[in-house]
């Protein structure tokens, strides 16, 4: 399994401090995933290179136009079968359930949106989902589409060191994750749970879940079934 991303976007530096860094960088050396960054000032018509205007109806702030956007997707696609996907706030929201079902697609065409949103039209024409990362507004999708990124390259078989380090996580079985710790077992008279060094793998277990349904309750009711 191997997973190709597209990054359109008109602000391409922002990407390469993350993209270089860590298990990216490391998923990237083993090729494990492929990484483009396409400057979308690249594919406008426009002699100025300007890749927004004013929006019809009126209202504040700029909206980014249609043609750069279609053809530079329609481009960095070619023959190839890809899905696009659109960052913005009002998409489907981002879960693991969400991000699984993605990787059953293994090329990405990632449009990140800016200023007051893109020309619905793109929506039409060239995207297949939009996707959300939260229920806020950020100044772009660059920092969306990274996330995204980070998430569904996690999934990549080979990318993180043990085959087991998904199985635990948050939301992969509708609860977040148990509490972790680490050496030492006493720090200045903060203690780690007694069941942690207990050695008792079937107890330790016991506590794990029990934490993991604690915090959930706590912090996501939600997930709670």
């Amino acid at each position: 399994m191997k997973l190709r991303f597209d990054i359109i976007t008109i602000f391409p530096n922002i990407f390469k401090p993350v993209i270089n860094e860590s298990i990216i960088k490391r998923a990237q050396e083993k090729n494990k995933v492929v990484i483009k960054v396409h400057d979308l000032r690249d594919y406008t018509e426009d002699k100025h290179k300007k890749v927004d205007d004013r929006p019809f109806g009126g209202g504040p702030g700029m909206v980014m136009s249609l043609q750069p956007i279609v053809d530079a997707v329609r481009k960095i696609k070619g023959r190839r079968k890809v899905k696009t996907i659109l960052m913005c706030p009002t998409g489907k929201p981002l879960t693991q359930k969400l991000a699984k079902k993605l990787t059953n697609d293994k090329n990405f065409i990632i449009i990140c949106g800016h200023y007051e949103g893109v020309d619905d039209r793109v929506r039409k024409l060239v995207v297949d989902e939009s996707v959300s990362i939260g229920d806020y507004i950020l100044t772009g999708g660059e920092l969306p589409a990274l996330v995204l990124i980070d998430c569904l390259t996690r999934l990549v078989p080979g990318v993180l060191g043990a085959k087991d380090s998904l199985k635990d996580e948050s939301f992969e079985s509708n609860l977040l994750e148990y509490p972790q710790y680490t050496r030492p077992a006493d720090f200045h008279g903060v203690k780690v749970p007694n069941v942690l060094l207990s050695g008792n793998h079937h107890e330790i277990q016991k506590w794990r879940t029990e934490q993991a349904i604690t915090r959930t309750k706590k912090n996501r009711p939600d997930l709670i079934k």
